[in-house]
């Protein structure tokens, strides 16, 4: 891509010509990615799922690519595929990182779970919860609590991950009692907490994004559109009711069992 804005043909020549050269590129290689598409329509369970499309990935560059399956299984996965093409940007752009390089990420997710359990644990969760609470008179009015919860926590903790478990532990006994099925709390915390994270120049992926791009996060906000109405919508249609599903009865009483089995395990770890 030239400074003019013009597509720069030599450069997607090379791109090509150094796929054709270092791998064998077939139809079949769709399969993976189809697969992953099929699992979300079908709703096929996570780990199951995304394990089977692990297996056939090391399978198609075992078939595909000539590459030893085991050393892919073992180190690839773990450290990551590193292209020696010889054309810097196809290099960069597949030279993404294994398992290791997702350890910040995961390390985060964890940080907010332990923040989360010392905030219930210590009942400063609840009270916040119950203040907050306060306001949610119905539906509409307790999805825009979660949306502003997940925004103020974009910004002040500036990681989306925070931003995601910790309303998400905040309001999950909330949409229970009000017979609100999981689905809806966590589109909400995806409409406000991952969508939003971007627009926060200090957060894990705002900062991603300008070095990324090379473009200031005020630079491509006003452009953001997804981003800026998605927590819009997801208020309005807290407030109309449309796509809000309510639990069954049978879906009810299975969370009440499962909230007293929590309890007792709580209070026998409290005793021990």
């Amino acid at each position: 891509m030239g400074h003019t804005g013009t597509v720069d043909v030599s450069q997607v020549e090379s791109l090509t010509a150094a796929l054709r050269e270092n791998f064998n590129l077939s139809p079949l290689l769709l399969i993976p990615p189809i697969f992953i598409v099929l699992m979300v329509i079908f709703k096929i369970p996570a780990i199951p799922g995304l394990l089977f499309g692990v297996v056939l990935g090391v399978l198609c560059s075992g078939i595909f690519q000539g590459q030893d399956m085991v050393a892919v299984s073992v180190y690839n996965l773990y450290e990551g595929f590193v292209s020696e093409t010889g054309n810097e940007f196809l290099d960069t752009l597949l030279t993404r990182g294994g398992i290791e390089s997702m350890f910040y990420a995961i390390s985060i997710v964890f940080a907010a779970m332990f923040l989360g359990g010392i905030l219930e644990a210590s009942n400063v969760l609840r009270t916040l919860c119950e203040a907050m609470l306060k306001f949610a008179k119905g539906t509409g009015s307790l999805v825009t609590i979660v949306v502003i919860s997940c925004i103020v926590i974009n910004i002040t903790c500036a990681d989306q991950y925070v931003a995601i478990v910790l309303p998400g532990k905040m309001y999950k006994q909330e949409f229970e009692d009000r017979r609100l099925r999981h689905k809806n709390l966590s589109r909400i915390l995806e409409d406000a907490g991952t969508v939003t994270s971007p627009l926060v120049p200090w957060s894990t992926c705002g900062a991603y994004m300008t070095s990324t791009l090379g473009i200031a996060t005020a630079t491509y906000l006003p452009f953001a559109f997804l981003n800026i109405l998605n927590p819009f919508i997801s208020m309005f249609y807290g407030f109309t009711g449309i796509s809000i599903e309510k639990m069954t009865d049978e879906e009810y009483e299975a969370v009440m069992r499962e909230r007293e089995v929590e309890k007792a395990l709580a209070e026998k770890a409290l005793q021990a």
